[in-house]
């Protein structure tokens, strides 16, 4: 079975942390979000990957190469200009030949594969599009479909008057080859706007499969830090990586904890993470190989990738900072602030407010207070 997989997008809503970082490639609980969704894909019999891939395409390379340490056979395509979603696999069209899954890049979700592709089987569809509900249909895209599932119609962020459904699509499909006859060759070209409005006037068949797996788009920054709370606090399948070293704290590798100081489940350590006296770690939490927590620090809700330095007294509180960040003592970073890369932060700043913070950045002693 193979899939494709669109991440040539430039992650310009989650920005700063995409400076740096591809975005289906920066980490989720300590594993790059692109190799957890690899390895989902082939424990439910998807053994074959496309990557359609424009911005930061050698990253891509150097992680994932031909695939074989994941046991599977990946092809990253480099598109030569920006194609659109149903574009960027018609760019790929020549490596395709049966029933193939197409997932976007940045979509979080425990989807039953297996039962979808059933579902499209049964019912002999040429285009499968996974359905969510949500709460507040006026913000999405709405498909209708009839008793049988096969879609009627679309309706593109309704008024409240106008809603008859509240399912939305959730950007997972399954398509037949042939489908993509409809699809202009080197243009731009999307599957929202372009063809699955060719389709329903065509005829050929086009079904809906609701769920109600879990869905979210990692894509902003907000739902980046939302997602990795839901995994720790249980509201999605996950299997951490590492060990189970109190109850719901994972560790992969070893880790220097002092006695005296606090970790709270669940929180998530990766390898060579050291933790001072008197640190509180409070779960969701997830800390990155490499980091360094200093005395007395407080750390609760935050995720910081690998090798941060925690200057001593300093409070992180539902942020996420970025790669390789020294924050000197006594930081207060709250409320969904953004650290990226490689910042220096001296003593006293207090970040909130989701203020973003670029790579590279130096912050002398209280440099921003709110």
């Amino acid at each position: 079975m193979k899939a494709v997989i669109l991440v040539g997008g430039q992650g310009s809503r989650l920005r700063p942390l995409t400076c740096n970082t591809p975005k289906p490639m920066i980490p989720l609980v300590n594993q790059p979000f692109l190799e957890w969704m690899l390895l989902r894909l082939r424990d439910q019999g998807i053994n074959e990957v496309v990557l359609a891939v424009q911005y930061l395409a050698d990253r891509f390379r150097d992680a994932l190469g031909d695939g074989s340490h994941l046991e599977m056979k990946i092809h990253i395509v480099e598109e030569p200009e920006p194609r659109g979603t149903a574009g960027a696999v018609k760019n790929v069209e020549h490596l395709l030949d049966g029933s193939t899954f197409i997932f976007n890049g940045d979509v979080m979700t425990d989807l039953d594969l297996r039962a979808m592709l059933d579902y499209h089987r049964e019912n002999k569809s040429k285009l499968t599009i996974s359905l969510t509900p949500v709460e507040d249909p006026t913000q999405f895209g709405l498909v209708e479909t009839e008793s049988d599932g096969r879609v009627r119609r679309f309706l593109e962020k309704p008024r409240e008057v106008d809603i008859t459904t509240n399912l939305i699509n959730a950007g997972t499909y399954i398509i037949e080859p042939e489908i993509f006859r409809y699809v202009p060759p080197d243009q731009f070209y999307m599957f929202e706007r372009g063809l699955f409005p060719v389709v329903l006037q065509t005829g050929d068949p086009m079904f809906g499969f609701p769920s109600r797996a879990y869905w979210t788009d990692i894509g902003k920054p907000q739902t980046y830090l939302d997602v990795h709370h839901d995994i720790l606090i249980g509201k999605m399948n996950y299997r951490f990586r590492g060990k189970e070293i109190a109850n719901r704290v994972w560790l992969e590798g070893d880790a220097d904890i002092h006695p005296q100081a606090q970790v709270v489940g669940p929180v998530v350590l990766g390898h060579g993470v050291k933790i001072a006296r008197g640190a509180r770690v409070i779960g969701p939490t997830v800390i990155g190989a490499g980091s360094q927590i200093g005395p007395d620090t407080s750390l609760e809700g935050a995720v910081l990738w690998e090798n941060n330095q925690i200057g001593e007294g300093s409070v992180l509180r539902n942020c996420v900072l970025g790669r390789a960040n020294q924050i000197g003592e006594h930081c207060h970073i709250i409320d969904g602030a953004i650290v990226s890369d490689g910042c220096r932060f001296g003593p006293e700043n207090r970040l909130e407010r989701s203020i973003r913070i670029w790579p590279g950045t130096t912050l002398n002693e209280r440099a921003i207070s709110f």
